[in-house]
Parts: C-alpha cells; structure tokens; sequence
C-alpha cells in the first residue's frame, strides 16, 4: 500500500493530504532506476580493473613468467660476460704474451654495435626497452665469443710451433764456459780499444785462446759467412721469429752461407780479425731488428750463481775489445 502524505496548512491550522501527480511520480521512477543503473555501469567499470577475465589472466602469467626468464637470463649473460672478461684478461696478458704474439685490442674484441640502429624493429612494444637490452648483451657476447674462439685457434697453432721457436731462440753461450778466459766486456757505452772513444758496444765479448770453437746459440739458417772490415771474419745466422745472431773477430769460419744450423753446431774458432784489440769472439742478439743484451739469452747453460755473475762483470763500464 503507498504510502500517504500530508502537509500542515497554517491558514486552516490542519494537515492535508498531499497529491502526488503520476507524471511526478513516473519521473521520480525514471530518475531512480537511471540512478541505480549509473552507479551499477561506474562500479562494473571499476571492479573491472581488477576482475580479469581468463584469457588476461593467462597472459599476465605468461608475462609475469617471461619477465622472470628474463631476469634469470640477464644474470646468467652477466655471469658469463665476467667469466669471458676474464678469459680475455688471461689471453692477452698470458697466453699472448708467453707466445710473443699482439694483444687484442679492447675496440677489436667489442667492434660493430655503432653507428646504426640495428634494434629499430624491437621498438614499439610493451616491453621494448628490456628485449633491446637483452637482444644487445647477446650480440656483444656472441661477437666477444667470435673474437675469442679465433684467438684460442691462434694460440693452439702457435703452442704447435712453440718446440720450434723454443729451439730457435738464443739459450746458450757460444763458447762452453770451460773455454772461457773471462767475459771482457759487456752490452752498453763501452771505451772503443782502437777509436778511442764512448760508443755504444751492441754484444759481448768473450776472451780466449785463438783457436777455441765457437757454436750456434740456437736453431736457423746462416745467412752470411765472409770478412768484413770491422768484425773481421764474421757469421750471421737467421733463427727466424726475429732473432739474429752474430759472431764476429773469427779466426776461421767453419759453416757457410746458405746453411741450416741446429744450436751447438761448431761455426767457426776464436780470433783477432777486423778491429779487435785481443784474441776474443764479439756475440750479438738481435730481435726484430734491433740489438738486445745477450745476457738475457744463457738461462740454457748458466746457473743463478754464475749468471749473478756474469751480469755483475757485464755491468762493468770498461774497454771493449773491439
């Protein structure tokens, strides 16, 4: 039953009954249930976002996973960009080094990722900035790895030649140590016997009797075998991997040139030709062109103490013999 309503009239000082028109009414209605459905449309809205359907729920799970595989995989690539960081640093600094051979360089290892945008078509989706990211790491490791893997196969093939450089590198002194009178003078600023003046003597020299055999240091290939003005009777060998030898002031030459040496071959005898003050071999190591001190090329036949030795007479500024 509707309800019935009055209103108190002053004038008559009673209640009257209130007349509800139907057009009012019907109007009240409309307005309630426009109300009711505006209210139920903003809280569907609403709960909406957080009410998933299904299929959005399947895929915030594939997503939430593939963020997860993400963050596993970019651990892993840091791990194994440390653990080639560090192959790298060994490579160059020990591998490289003991073999003679050029470091990489850090712009060779990591060449290639300037200039063009090769990451263009990965943008534009949701997740762009972490695929780029990731799909970078992967093309600086891969090309590191390239890098790497050709520099390991250089190191093999230079560990398949290290025998033959080992034995073609100047490792004893050429003349045996029971020869030997005294090491006179030796590599840096010496007195010149015969021009009488400072200049730099690029060997050492050895005293002893004319007459005592002198051999190869090491493996390789006489390239010349002839007198010349200064060293007199003199002989070169090519030992190849830039090392050079000379022995010079021979009294007489026994190999010729042309001819393959091995290390303790007899190449010729102690002399005084050429500009030489006394009887005594002058023995040079070259390396890449350019003269080093011999003293660093007997570690094949000298013990700590007498190589001690050794270097602390070579130290001493005197005369050369020549």
């Amino acid at each position: 039953m509707a309800k019935v309503k009055y209103y108190y009239d002053a004038d008559t000082l009673s209640y009257r009954k209130i007349d509800v028109k139907k057009s009012d009414y019907y109007k009240k209605t409309v307005f309630g249930l426009f109300t009711i459905l505006l209210i139920a449309f903003i809280g569907f809205i609403v709960f909406s976002q957080f009410i998933m359907s299904p299929n959005e729920r399947a895929q915030k799970r594939e997503l939430d996973n593939l963020k997860l595989h993400y963050e596993l995989l970019s651990k892993k690539m840091k791990e194994s960009s440390s653990i080639l960081a560090q192959l790298q640093e060994r490579d160059n600094n020990i591998y490289r080094t003991y073999f003679e051979a050029n470091p990489i360089p850090e712009e060779q290892r990591k060449a290639g990722f300037g200039g063009v945008n090769r990451y263009k078509q990965l943008e534009g989706f949701d997740n762009s900035l972490m695929i780029k990211n990731l799909t970078k790491e992967v093309d600086i490791l891969s090309k590191q790895l390239v890098v790497q893997s050709k520099s390991l196969d250089e190191i093999v093939g230079l560990a398949k030649e290290k025998e033959k450089m080992l034995a073609c590198i100047p490792a004893i002194q050429p003349v045996k140590k029971e020869d030997l009178t005294r090491m006179a003078s030796g590599y840096g600023m010496r007195m010149h016997p015969i021009l009488k003046y400072r200049k730099m003597h690029k060997g050492m020299d050895f005293t002893s009797p004319v007459g005592t055999p002198i051999f190869a240091t090491a493996n390789g290939k006489v390239v010349r075998a002839q007198r010349s003005s200064s060293y007199g009777n003199v002989v070169y060998i090519d030992h190849g991997y830039g090392y050079r030898t000379i022995y010079a002031h021979m009294s007489k030459i026994k190999t010729k040139k042309g001819k393959i040496v091995k290390r303790g071959d007899l190449i010729g005898y102690v002399g005084n030709t050429g500009l030489s003050a006394a009887a005594h071999l002058h023995y040079e190591v070259h390396k890449n062109g350019r003269a080093v001190n011999p003293i660093n090329f007997y570690y094949g036949d000298l013990s700590p103490v007498e190589f001690a030795a050794m270097q602390k007479a070579a130290a001493e500024e005197g005369q050369s013999y020549d």
